[in-house]
């Protein structure tokens, strides 16, 4: 009898369990986007002759149900957890816990997507900068793997062949290296970018390449206690939060910042951004396709110009004590015939500052 409630127990409790996310799939209502992971979920697929007797509804309907399980963040957590400190899994969607920084894997170097980013540079210079007067500069910012991965056994870019293939393709300007400048401890810990507050001798060191001195005082302002980064979620794992700081002064904060996408003055820093999906748009509003930085106090009356990813968002600023205008393009989101149409190159430095995550990854149009 005693065995009998308790097999009734067990087929009621797992009954429930089972009808109950049931249930909660059902009368949940669907998100659109995951917020740990950064990206769109699978919609409901559509019902059709053709997609079901083709096979394409199952393939989609899977997908669907895997992104809307109930509770799904939790048990992608207890997942992770497990293949990490049960089974040893030395990564989780490619991503990797060392040294207390969250990274992913860049491995192998993708060649094709390097010599097209250098294609497309050259391709520049020859349209609108070979007879500008301009004076042309190049330097890449290694990704987080460059500290951390061959030293712990992980798979590693040859970075010795990326910036060997890169220099060949860009001979034309002058390569700054910044690298030896470079830490991991100047990168956030469960995020791909660079900590403001660290890379102020980044600054210098490239604006005394091309001619010139930034020596402005910062206060470093704290704006929130709680980032996390791009591979937070990705990773899965629990992980503290970390502190967001910015760099702060009188002239800085009367700079002006033209969004030629919006025709409009915008702030340096967007606090508007701190409550968002990703908090490191609030150096210079995020990815922005065309912008200019405007500084009536600048020490010179040099412009630069400056091609970028989204790690020049946070190191412009900088520049803006040294230049009258920064003026910052991101040509994965713009082409340079339209730039062309808002920039004068003629007579300005010309920086383009790129991470060895985008440049391999062709990312770059």
């Amino acid at each position: 009898m005693l065995s009998k409630i308790k097999n009734y127990i067990v087929v009621i409790a797992a009954s429930l369990f089972v009808f109950g996310f049931l249930a909660a799939g059902l009368l949940l209502p669907d998100k659109e986007v995951s917020e740990s992971e950064r990206r769109l979920l699978a919609e409901f697929p559509e019902v059709t002759q053709e997609t079901v007797f083709g096979g394409r509804f199952m393939t989609e309907f899977d997908k669907y149900t895997l992104d809307h399980f109930p509770l799904r963040d939790g048990f992608r957590s207890v997942k992770a957890i497990a293949a990490k400190y049960l089974f040893g899994q030395r990564d989780n969607n490619g991503i990797y816990l060392q040294d207390g920084h969250l990274a992913k894997l860049e491995y192998p170097l993708n060649e094709a997507s390097l010599s097209y980013a250098t294609k497309r540079f050259r391709s520049i210079y020859d349209d609108y900068l070979k007879d500008s007067g301009s004076k042309v500069y190049f330097s890449i910012i290694p990704d987080k793997s460059y500290f951390l991965a061959e030293s712990n056994g992980y798979p590693s870019m040859d970075y010795d062949r990326l910036l060997t293939e890169f220099k060949k393709g860009t001979d034309y300007g002058e390569y700054i290296d910044i690298m030896p400048l470079l830490e991991i401890d100047d990168y956030y810990t469960t995020d791909t970018h660079w900590r403001q507050e660290k890379i102020l001798d980044v600054a210098e060191l490239l604006a005394d390449k091309m001619g010139v001195t930034l020596s402005a005082d910062y206060e470093k302002v704290e704006v929130i206690d709680n980032f996390r980064g791009v591979y937070y979620g990705q990773a899965a794992l629990p992980i503290d939060a970390e502190k967001l700081y910015y760099m702060q002064n009188d002239d800085l904060s009367n700079c002006r910042v033209y969004d030629y996408t919006d025709e409009k003055y915008i702030s340096v820093y967007n606090e508007d951004k701190l409550t968002s999906s990703d908090p490191y748009e609030f150096f210079l509003s995020g990815s922005k396709s065309l912008l200019r930085i405007e500084n009536e106090a600048a020490t010179t009356d040099k412009n630069l110009i400056l091609f970028r990813d989204s790690f020049g968002s946070s190191i412009a600023p900088y520049f803006a004590e040294g230049y009258k205008s920064v003026t910052l393009v991101d040509i994965r989101y713009i082409s340079p015939q339209v730039v062309a149409k808002f920039v004068d190159f003629a007579n300005k430095d010309v920086l383009f500052l790129y991470s060895t995550s985008v440049l391999n990854i062709h990312a770059i149009k």
